[in-house]
């Protein structure tokens, strides 16, 4: 009981101390508020300027923006891997900002685990998180895939809702990071061509439309093909 009380008290703290310092300390609350505004904008120069004006701390930037926004869902996660990819080359790029999406993610699931659904519905949205609930319930696994290589559905919505699961956390952390891997080489490869404005964006918002059909046609073929078997 006494471990459960003090762990209890632990978690009540840490969220007592995070809104005492968004709520109280100035810099703090303006860099948020800067922050939404800033992905309310949905463009990608704007997030690569942001970015550089950091200097050489620019990719550590990167990695902690990337990571804010998996948190604060549903916050669009491929500006920041086409900012990457055009601001590091698509392969470095990729390289940071996968692995910056997996520290978001194993944070997500976390904080879902410790805190709870009440606390997860507060940072999405309960019909935000319903809707992933069952959108969840009917892929299990490819869930993590098909949400991460849609461009407006929230990957770290997903990784909130498997934090509610029984899912283990290697079970969630190799599914994340081979799920996330092929769309993040899509976005950069895609981002590192992003200098022409709008229409090579919308462009590339089509080719990775066009990407997630295909995967979620192979996989419909693949079970049904295994369902004949069976039978």
């Amino acid at each position: 009981m006494n471990k459960i009380k003090k762990s209890t008290w632990i978690k009540i703290g840490v969220l007592a101390a995070i809104i005492l310092v968004y709520f109280f300390v100035e810099p703090v609350n303006s860099t948020v508020k800067q922050l939404f505004a800033l992905f309310s904008k949905m463009d990608v120069n704007a997030i690569k300027e942001y970015i550089l004006g950091f200097g050489i701390w620019a990719p550590v930037i990167s990695f902690f923006l990337m990571v804010f926004q998996s948190v604060a869902a549903p916050l669009p996660a491929f500006l920041i891997t086409f900012a990457n990819a055009g601001l590091f080359g698509w392969i470095k790029g990729a390289i940071l900002s996968w692995a910056s999406a997996m520290a978001g993610a194993t944070l997500c699931f976390y904080i879902a685990k410790l805190y709870g659904r009440k606390t997860v519905e507060k940072l999405t949205g309960k019909f935000a998180l319903d809707n992933v609930d069952s959108f969840f319930d009917r892929y299990g696994n490819y869930a993590i895939l098909i949400a991460r290589l849609l461009p407006f559905m929230s990957f770290d919505i997903v990784s909130y809702a498997a934090g509610l699961t029984s899912m283990s956390f290697w079970s969630f952390f190799w599914a994340t990071g081979l799920g996330q891997l092929p769309a993040t080489l899509i976005y950069s490869y895609v981002g590192g061509m992003l200098v022409g404005g709008v229409k090579k964006f919308v462009f590339g918002l089509l080719l990775l439309f066009s990407l997630s059909i295909l995967i979620f046609l192979i996989k419909k073929v693949w079970n049904e093909k295994k369902a004949k078997q069976i039978n």
